[in-house]
């Protein structure tokens, strides 16, 4: 029998799973961690820790499902958007934490991009905006405030493509990495480009020169690292890339057409599209499978599952000593609190910037906001707009791609944790329109790697053999005079953000000369 391992390694949490090619699942494994915020608005991590998530998550799928080493033919791994990448040294040591996607802190280095560079030009060659999210940005950041790194810095590597260095020995950055970056690919020739790089005065050397489909093999596993393990030596290491763009694969998105939204620590919405277009405020990078001539176009919110944990956690203590008690998930207690309120959680509404936002208002100043309080307002109020407002903000993203997408299907798939919310998937149906669906496999992106992985080995040929491995199931159907309502309650989310956007510069402003 012939197996492989997919292997997804995100921001909170790294998950494997060991898969056969009728799509059986026969082993899986999850382990959890933290982000480090030293900082206001920043977001930063060790590689050290991903990369031993990996390991654990590897052989601990491997134990599950009880298969021979020589059996798994490929391991594929895919990561969270490694914003400045991992600076490494010429011995390829980690010299500095990560700065994240969820990192803000480049915000003056965004300013002198503006300030000293062609903008035009440089959005025309990366399909890119600029903001301190793209990793460019970040980039300049380590060069400014961290000279002692950076001229130490022999390359800054994604987050998979350093785990795999780990493995095999080898330097390769997947072309979808790459272009998430931002402002130092070329979109259109699928290279680094010089031009862009002397523009923001980042060496071009420190971009490895081994640019690769997210279906190659980077190289074979270390003897050392087979045995750690309990893998055979020489078993193929494939590039994988960027996790939102793999579990967008996972859920069966081939051509132009399907969309997904992504709802884990943060939410990303996206689809498939022969050309980018970065004035309508999204992100561009390369596909995952047919990487040389499709791209992914994304939005992102910042938060999302994010929003619901802080909420969790700071005002909800009650019911989560309450579900210790009985053994049940907390979220299913908060939900029934919000099933009492109406739709529009009479008049409460919830701007989910807790760390800024990306598309489409790029503003890293913006901040969370509830609005609408009284007296009357109870906890679930509170909670349901919390959920409404990460559906506004898909539905913000969602009516931007429309601007430049060829095709999109009349049907939302959701992946992530929020599909677990019977409440959530209702939501997003009446907020956005679409009826949703969801996976039944609940595999997300460690799916999409295992395609990859059996892909590059050649145990597949066809990529469609994906939608086979994994069932949609319909969820939820949008309710018309709901939608209505909420159309109308989007625009005032819409109108909330550009009233309030000084007084959150302001406060951001006050807040920081505060912390000096």
């Amino acid at each position: 029998m012939a197996y492989v391992i997919g292997v997804d390694v995100g921001t909170q949490s790294t998950k494997a799973l060991v898969l056969g090619l009728q799509g059986e699942i026969v082993g899986q494994a999850s382990v959890s961690y933290q982000v480090d915020t030293p900082h206001l608005m920043w977001a930063e991590q060790w590689p050290e820790v991903w990369f031993d998530a990996v390991c654990q998550t590897i052989t601990q799928s491997i134990k599950a499902s009880n298969i021979a080493a020589e059996e798994i033919k490929a391991v594929c791994i895919s990561s969270l958007y490694g914003g400045s990448g991992i600076a490494v040294n010429r011995d390829m040591r980690p010299l500095h934490p990560c700065l994240i996607w969820m990192d803000r802190r480049a915000g003056e280095e965004v300013q002198w991009v503006r300030d000293h560079v062609d903008t035009e030009r440089l959005f025309e060659i990366t399909g890119n905006g600029l903001d301190s999210y793209y990793g460019y940005t970040k980039m300049l950041w380590l060069k400014r405030f961290r000279p002692d790194i950076w001229l130490n810095t022999h390359y800054l590597l994604p987050p998979n493509s350093y785990i795999n260095y780990l493995l095999t020995g080898e330097v390769a950055v997947d072309h979808s990495s790459a272009g998430n970056i931002g402002g130092v690919y070329d979109i259109k020739a699928r290279t680094w480009s010089q031009a862009a790089l002397d523009m923001l005065g980042i060496p071009r050397n420190m971009m490895p020169d081994r640019l690769v489909e997210c279906s190659e093999i980077v190289g074979g596993l270390l003897p050392e690292m087979a045995e750690k393990l309990g893998l055979k030596a020489g078993t193929p290491i494939v590039a994988g890339g960027v996790d939102a763009a793999v579990a967008t694969l996972a859920a069966g998105v081939i051509a132009p057409g399907d969309h997904v939204a992504m709802l884990g620590t943060s939410m990303c919405w996206g689809y498939i599209n022969p050309d980018v277009d970065a004035k309508h405020g999204l992100i561009s990078m390369p596909y995952v499978i047919n990487g040389l001539q499709d791209n992914y176009i994304f939005g992102g919110a910042i938060t999302a599952g994010a929003a619901i944990s802080w909420f969790r956690n700071n005002f909800c203590q009650q019911e989560v000593e309450q579900a210790k008690r009985e053994n049940i998930d907390v979220h299913q207690l908060l939900e029934q609190q919000a099933l009492q309120v109406k739709a529009g959680s009479e008049g409460v509404m919830f701007l989910p910037y807790l760390m800024g936002e990306r598309s489409p208002i790029w503003d890293p100043q913006a901040s969370g906001t509830l609005l609408g309080l009284s007296l009357y307002h109870t906890k679930g109020h509170m909670y349901r707009a919390v959920l409404e407002g990460i559906a506004f903000a898909l539905r913000d993203n969602i009516t931007c791609g429309i601007k430049g997408a060829t095709h999109l299907e009349p049907q939302l798939i959701v992946v992530g944790g929020a599909a677990h919310s019977d409440l959530w998937m209702q939501i997003i149906a009446d907020v956005t329109g679409y009826p949703v669906v969801t996976i039944k496999e609940e595999v997300e992106a460690p799916l999409g790697d295992a395609c990859l992985a059996a892909l590059a080995v050649g145990l597949i040929t066809d990529v469609k053999v994906i939608k086979s491995w994994m069932t949609l199931e319909s969820r939820a159907q949008p309710d018309a005079a709901r939608h209505a309502h909420y159309s109308l309650l989007f625009a005032q989310y819409q109108d909330i953000y550009r009233n309030l956007k000084g007084n959150m510069h302001q406060l951001a402003m006050l807040a920081h000369s505060a912390a000096q």
